[in-house]
């Protein structure tokens, strides 16, 4: 599978998985040192032929990511589950530990930014979906990230992540059908 955008990583076992599992060019941020000339690159990378961000499901990733989108607009954005980033030995979390597979399902995955987003789903509903009070808030916030693909978030994230991605009300009343089913099974 050939990548025509850069995809932005953490580090170099970053860009080792990624060259595992696809056919692309990265540029690393070096971990949360986030320099000028690094998001320099990356703006020219994007202008040029476009960039995935791609960093680990996890604060350190999450901040680099939204320091990327503050300075650079209309990037893409790719998102690995928690579950597909941990080590075998559980002990650490990152893009280095998915395996291709899961690397290559992120990338198809893949979610387009937008400078204005469009605002379809309110707050209302996803305090009615249980996404936000309850005791299984949390877990169907994670379960609908991994169903849009737009990654696990707390309740005012994912609100702001499904206007930045125009998720329309009819994909999260589908992929919200889906987290519910997945509770009656387990």
């Amino acid at each position: 599978m050939k990548i025509k955008e850069v995809i932005v990583v953490e580090g170099k076992d970053d860009t080792t998985a990624i060259k595992r599992a696809v056919n692309a060019d990265t540029i690393e941020t070096n971990g949360s040192a986030l320099n000028e000339m690094t998001l320099k690159k990356i703006a020219l990378a994007n202008e040029r032929r476009g960039v995935i961000i791609f960093t680990d499901p996890d604060y350190p990733g999450e901040k680099i990511r939204k320091q990327i989108s503050a300075k650079i607009n209309g990037c893409k954005h790719a998102f690995l589950p928690k579950k597909e980033a941990i080590s075998k030995n559980g002990d650490d979390l990152g893009i280095e530990n998915a395996t291709p597979e899961a690397i290559r399902l992120a990338l198809e995955n893949v979610r387009q930014e937008y400078e204005e987003p469009g605002e379809q789903i309110t707050r209302n509903d996803l305090h009615t979906a249980g996404l936000i009070a309850g005791t299984m808030a949390k877990r169907r916030r994670e379960l609908l990230g991994d169903y849009l693909g737009i990654g696990y978030a707390n309740g005012k994230q994912l609100y702001v992540r499904l206007k930045t991605f125009h998720i329309s009300k009819e994909e999260f009343a589908n992929a919200l059908q889906a987290v519910y089913e997945a509770e009656e099974t387990q």
